[in-house]
């Protein structure tokens, strides 16, 4: 049995950065409700890439989840929402502030309608502050919240994070604020709102920007793919490509000069300890790079990894889905789906006792595929009014 075998969560949410959330909450075991516009749904459904006219981008992100169609801005569909919020334990939406309370939903009205209700809204800026009411996307997080200006490497344009970091961070801190709820209304039977912003998040993975501002007043800038305060920590180019070296302490840097056969680099007072390697780090540099050019990638990791240093290959996404040790994690599973067929997924990195791995997921709804289960099973609406909703453009 999961962890949330018992939670009913209506998804209001759309794109990314609310359905990696649930998708999240899925796979912990709640019951996911996706209601979506009838005849529209999720805006993600039309985004590439396609196979066989299904958005993979949909797919990925909404498997195992149920789907409701449901039109909020009618007066029936109102209604009948309000019904569901009564009989659920959480709903999380990804609107812009202040779009649930023209529509008459806002958290104020359902938690009268549900005191124990645990109301998630994942927006750009958050529903209070001079900004909350601006429109936001993933670019506008990573570049306000200054990812953007320490990524990438000097002298070249400001650069965003490889994947939608914004999007996801904001999806995982929704996650912990709605488990963390969950947890206290357990205690106390009381819901609560859980307000989490996109820029906020962006603010709270900046690690060590904001304390090395501190110490010079400098803002930090862009320094290519190694660390900031830690050397060698970074890429290097063996004869034929790159591969990545991390070491974290003195102890390891004596293993790393040992394994290449350059102990003097060891016994040079520059680069005694860490704080030294990074001052010294362009000299430091040459002198790695000179002897790691004279073998392959493959060798050097063979080498280095038995010395108990970590190092490992910078993987393309082919060899990521190979990868022997994400394999046997069960990070890749597939999907079967009615349109595209047999896809490969992400699995769930979150590994319990009670959570059963399992090679594939259940595909990814159509708009209100479970409308007759949903508002049958919960609602006890006959066939016929069902039928009649649709007609009327209710569902």
């Amino acid at each position: 049995m999961k962890p949330l075998f018992n939670i009913k969560i209506l998804d209001l949410t759309r794109v990314l950065a609310g359905p990696f959330c649930t998708m999240i909450l899925s796979d912990l075991g709640a019951e996911i409700i996706k209601v979506e516009m009838p005849g529209i749904g999720d805006d993600a459904r039309h985004f590439g890439p396609f196979k066989n006219g299904q958005s993979l981008y949909f797919v990925s992100v909404n498997r195992e989840k149920k789907s409701i169609s449901l039109n909020l801005k009618n007066k029936r569909g109102k209604e009948i929402f309000l019904q569901l919020v009564e009989k659920i334990d959480v709903i999380i939406e990804n609107y812009r502030p202040g779009t649930m309370e023209k529509l008459g939903l806002g958290y104020e009205t359902l938690k009268n309608i549900n005191p124990g209700l645990i109301y998630a809204a994942s927006s750009g800026f958050g529903h209070s502050g001079p900004d909350s009411t601006k429109a936001a996307y993933d670019i506008l997080g990573q570049a306000m919240g200054g990812i953007m200006s320490i990524t990438g490497w000097p002298q070249t344009p400001p650069t965003r994070v490889g994947v939608s970091l914004g999007d996801i961070t904001a999806s995982l801190y929704t996650a912990i604020g709605i488990l963390a709820a969950l947890n206290q209304r357990s205690a106390t039977g009381i819901g609560q709102k859980v307000d989490v912003a996109m820029l906020d998040c962006q603010v709270s993975i900046l690690e060590n920007a904001i304390a090395r501002y501190q110490v010079d007043h400098k803002s930090p800038e862009p320094i290519g793919n190694r660390h900031p305060t830690i050397a060698p920590f970074q890429a290097y180019k063996a004869k034929d490509g790159y591969f990545v070296i991390g070491v974290g302490n003195d102890a390891l840097w004596l293993k790393l000069c040992e394994a290449i056969g350059r102990i003097d680099l060891a016994n040079n007072e520059k680069f005694k300890t860490n704080q030294l390697r990074t001052q010294y780090l362009e000299e430091l540099n040459v002198e790695l790079g000179k002897t790691i050019a004279d073998k392959t990638a493959a060798e050097w990791l063979e080498i280095i990894d038995r010395a108990g240093v970590p190092c490992g290959p910078i993987n393309t996404i082919d060899k990521v889905m190979e990868n022997r040790q994400i394999k046997a994690r069960n990070m890749i599973v597939e999907v079967t789906d009615r349109k595209a067929g047999v896809i490969k997924i992400a699995g769930n990195p979150i590994k319990m006792d009670c959570i059963e791995e399992k090679p594939d997921r259940i595909h990814a709804p159509e708009i209100g595929e479970h409308n007759l289960e949903i508002y049958s099973g919960m609602l006890g609406l006959s066939t016929d009014e069902i039928n009649k909703l649709k007609d009327e453009g209710v569902i």
